[in-house]
């Protein structure tokens, strides 16, 4: 008990019946039923329904009260009429009789309503994301995400990791996303940069000699922000183990998935054993790293078809020729579908930039044929061939993309989600989890023309690391994957380089010399050198597990005081000008435009 509170307003029953109690917090909504007035009143825990008699003296007072005033009501707990009981709340058997009352708090007109969880600008919401933040939906997605990293803590505690804090102060690194930079008083001209992730030191803590690292760790990038990004910070489950291969870490993060998903969501999980999917057969199948295993649909290559001569395809013939490639993506029984559906399709490609998708259906008079718009270019022969490669059968359709690898990939993996939700395929009651492994150490760049590491250059690269063959970088295989729920992306990991000869060779193929990795990684480059052991981690994101278990598509309806899309916290007007003296202190001058 407090001067403020003897119960919080989830807390009363029948069993306080007649008490006299006292309840604070805010006014929820009222109800003016002539001779008797209605508050709900609400705190964190929960809301109360209060009432006062018109006879009574403080019945004209409260009436004025505008909602979200924050109220301290004394009064005694009474039994609800039996039609007026409400089964929804924890207190809905009782009200409480109000005899007295203080205010306690003021506000000022409501910019948004707090009762409701009606849609509302985003602008407003985040300026005023103190009252937001009062509103039931996200007041208890902010809730879920406290228990989560609760339950997380605790069960990494049972596996035996221990909880370490890395520095939020430290040197820019040259890979990854930009970096926020903070300048430096003490030392003129230099500047620290926040972490992008905690990846070097919690490497580092391994040479230590600690065998089990987590941390939920804040990370800073100064990157765009997405429906599934913040931008500029945001939190992952950092951790590190070792003396470990691929799978150890594979073993504790499933683990971990399972009884997190289960405990707070009803929702089924396909599988417990996460599916192993390569990086190739990823972009082949699902034309993503970042398969949605929920939606049943599977991309086929088809460029050998388009080699043969009974098929008269010229556009895609003459394509292929010129090294382009053909895949496509057969839907089950759909052969009847209307000339709108396939049009639409079509339409909705040509508005995704490309040049359409091509598309017939299988059928079968006397003979197998083609129908749609370029069935007549196909002999039965190759339709044959087609239904073999893709498990395809009489009904069903085939739809077709053909032009650059990467152009075809992006388009069908869109194709893929987009036909899917058009045929209602996708259960929205289950989380698919799967594992993409086996990712390529190097990538070519398009643009710069030159070999780049394709995700983290520590990584240890697969095969026999004292006699790697290093002539062919880009057939080169990594010990490298990604954990993917529903096609979101939660987490990039890695088994790490821990050879520091064989890092500087890997550096050297993406155009990094020994004396710049010296320099730029020198603590990371000079703990290998005494002695590390084989070690490897993940870092699933704190955000997007939130955000699929509250069931939300944006990870703003998850994060507590969220930027807006530009990097603007409209809340505190961040960021905003400095005084030229603090500019002064830090040796940096402003440029005029």
């Amino acid at each position: 008990m407090t001067i403020y509170r003897t119960h919080c307003c989830n807390e009363l029953n029948l069993r306080n019946k007649n008490q006299k109690v006292k309840l604070s917090g805010w006014v929820n909504k009222k109800r003016d039923h002539g001779n008797l007035l209605f508050i709900d009143l609400r705190d964190h825990y929960g809301l109360t329904q209060c009432v006062v008699d018109k006879s009574k003296s403080i019945f004209k007072e409260i009436e004025k009260i505008p909602l979200e005033t924050v109220l301290k009501i004394e009064g005694i707990v009474i039994e609800r009429e039996k039609e007026t009981v409400n089964e929804s709340l924890e207190t809905g058997e009782v009200e409480v009789r109000i005899e007295n009352f203080e205010i306690l708090g003021h506000t000022k007109e409501l910019p948004l309503p707090v009762f409701s969880d009606q849609e509302y600008s985003e602008e407003i919401r985040l300026k005023y994301r103190f009252l937001d933040l009062r509103r039931k939906k996200i007041h208890n997605n902010i809730i879920l995400r406290s228990k989560i990293i609760s339950f997380i803590r605790t069960e990494m505690q049972k596996y035996g990791f221990l909880e370490y804090q890395t520095p939020i102060l430290t040197s820019s690194s040259p890979e990854g996303a930009r970096d926020f930079l903070v300048p430096s008083r003490l030392n003129p001209g230099k500047f620290y940069a926040l972490p992008q992730a905690p990846q070097q030191f919690k490497q580092l803590i391994m040479v230590s000699g600690f065998d089990k690292y987590f941390q939920i760790a804040p990370c800073f990038r100064d990157e765009d922000a997405r429906a599934d990004r913040s931008p500029g910070e945001f939190y992952q489950l950092d951790l590190e183990m070792s003396f470990v291969e691929q799978e150890d870490v594979f073993k504790i993060v499933e683990e971990l998935f399972v009884n997190l998903f289960k405990k707070f969501s009803s929702k089924k999980l396909l599988h417990e054993k996460f599916p192993r999917i390569p990086f190739d057969e990823a972009m082949l199948k699902y034309g993503s790293d970042k398969p949605d295993l929920r939606n049943p649909l599977e991309i086929s290559d088809l460029t050998e078809i388009f080699k043969r001569d009974d098929v008269n395809f010229d556009i895609f013939k003459k394509l292929v020729s010129h090294g382009s490639i053909v895949r496509g993506i057969v839907t089950k029984n759909t052969s009847e579908k209307s000339r709108s559906f396939f049009d639409g399709i079509d339409k909705w490609a040509k508005e995704e930039g490309s040049s359409g998708l091509a598309y017939f259906s299988i059928e079968k008079s006397e003979n197998l044929i083609a129908k749609g718009p370029v069935g007549k270019f196909f002999s039965e022969k190759s339709l044959k061939e087609i239904m073999k490669l893709m498990n395809a059968s009489i009904g069903d359709t085939i739809f077709m993309s053909c032009g650059k690898k990467s152009e075809v990939e992006k388009l069908l993996y869109k194709a893929r989600n987009k036909i899917a939700n058009e045929l209602n395929l996708i259960d929205d009651n289950v989380f698919s989890f799967c594992w993409v492994v086996d990712y390529p150490m190097f990538e070519f760049d398009e643009n710069t023309k030159k070999i780049e590491f394709s995700h983290n250059p520590f990584s240890m690269p697969q095969g026999d690391t004292n006699n790697l063959d290093l002539s062919e970088p880009l057939k080169l295989k990594a010990f490298q994957y990604d954990i993917v729920c529903n096609g979101i992306e939660l987490s990039s990991g890695a088994i790490r380089n821990h050879k520091p000869n064989l890092m500087y060779k890997l550096f050297e193929i993406a155009g990094y010399s020994k004396e710049t990795v010296n320099d730029k990684f020198s603590g990371m480059i000079n703990a290998l050198s005494y002695g590390a052991p084989p070690h490897g981690g993940i870092a699933p994101g704190i955000d997007r597990i939130v955000m699929l278990l509250a069931d939300e598509k944006n990870i703003r309806e998850v994060t507590m005081f969220p930027m807006n899309q530009n990097a603007q916290d409209l809340m505190m007007n961040a960021p905003s000008e400095v005084d030229d003296n603090q500019l002064k202190e830090l040796n940096i001058s402003k440029r005029k435009n």
